[in-house]
């Protein structure tokens, strides 16, 4: 997949799932349930044990058809294993300038994490071609996210932390390009009782949330505008 089809993938959908989760089997029954939702994304976290050997395997069993990554990458070295495993998008909780430059050498989609707005325009500046905002919550939730858009409305941003069903619908319609829903869409208590269906039900009822918030004219259409390739 392309960077550019990556990217066009994640802004149609506007979900990220974020799969942190205690062992290897635990992740695929996540991924699969998220999956069969309709959201064919996952972001598997370099926190979850074995992580690369998983991505690799996802992007083995269903890659063709879903978009798999790699999130809490904290340097260029992390990111090339990752990339190495078959991840086609990486995720860092902070700005790396040599991870984004890494990414962007390798002709994958890069996803900074940022905070503040200097942050915000330091990854942007970079390369990153969509900028994770986290944690959102912290300052402020939708809120945040509409005060940094009324500046800068061309960066697409992914706020994450925080985010849940009560409150999807208000980060998207204060700006937000697509959200990152990590342990509120991948419980461990669904998880850990290996009940995936709860985790499908509740990828299902964020997809509707986020669908419903959109503008008409946004649904089926693509969103790329933020930035092309």
């Amino acid at each position: 997949m392309t960077k550019q089809q990556a990217l066009e993938r994640i802004l149609d959908v506007g979900i990220v799932p974020v799969v942190r989760v205690s062992s290897p089997k635990l992740v695929m029954l996540a991924a699969e349930a998220i999956c069969n939702a309709g959201i064919p994304i996952v972001e598997i976290t370099m926190t979850t044990p074995g992580a690369l050997d998983v991505i690799g395997e996802l992007t083995r069993s269903i890659g063709s058809e879903n978009l798999i990554g790699a999130g809490t990458v904290l340097d260029a070295e992390m990111a090339q294993s990752c990339l190495d495993a078959g991840a086609e998008f990486i995720v860092g909780p902070a700005f790396d300038r040599q991870t984004v430059n890494l990414v962007n050498r390798e002709g994958k989609l890069m996803m900074a994490g940022a905070l503040t707005p200097t942050e915000l325009v330091r990854a942007w500046n970079a390369g990153s071609a969509l900028v994770k905002v986290f944690p959102c919550s912290s300052l402020g939730g939708p809120s945040y996210i509409r005060a940094l858009k009324a500046p800068l409305p061309h960066i697409a941003l992914i706020p994450t932390g925080g985010v849940t069903l009560q409150n999807a619908a208000d980060f998207i319609r204060a700006g937000a390009s697509a959200i990152g829903i990590g342990s509120e869409l991948v419980s461990n208590t669904a998880v850990e009782s290996g009940n995936g269906s709860a985790i499908t039900a509740a990828a299902r009822a964020y997809l509707a949330v986020v669908r419903e918030a959109r503008p008409p004219e946004s649904i089926g259409a693509p969103r790329s505008r933020e930035r092309g390739y």
